[in-house]
């Protein structure tokens, strides 16, 4: 299933989070994607390695662009050499098939910039 080309939907309050195999189905697709918890909230998190600061804010800013233009926001750590996206979806806390959809276009927009 290639997500990039999902449209990305207005998420309520009480929409549905991704399913099992949803989930399951990404994961083996983009193995380099984790689904943690952090404050009871399912999250899946990247860490995306750079050569230098400059191209890690880069990248930062990339994906924030998206994330506006979605109205989707995640949380973003920018360090030297690595940035750090976690996406889930703050109004379900959990995760829903958005999340999936704009962690594959992360994905896209790093594989471009290599």
């Amino acid at each position: 299933m290639d997500y990039t080309e999902m449209a990305c939907e207005a998420c309520r309050t009480g929409a549905p989070p991704a399913s099992d195999s949803e989930l399951e189905k990404f994961l083996q697709q983009s193995p380099d994607w984790q689904r943690l918890v952090i404050d009871d909230e399912p999250r899946l998190r990247r860490v995306y390695r750079f050569d230098n600061f400059a191209s890690a804010l880069a990248f930062t800013n990339a994906v924030g662009e998206i994330a506006e233009a979605e109205g989707h926001h995640p949380a973003l750590l920018t360090e030297w050499g690595r940035v750090t996206v976690d996406w889930w979806t703050h109004k379900i806390r959990d995760i829903h098939l958005n999340d999936l959809i704009l962690a594959a276009r992360s994905d896209a927009l790093y594989q471009a910039k290599a």
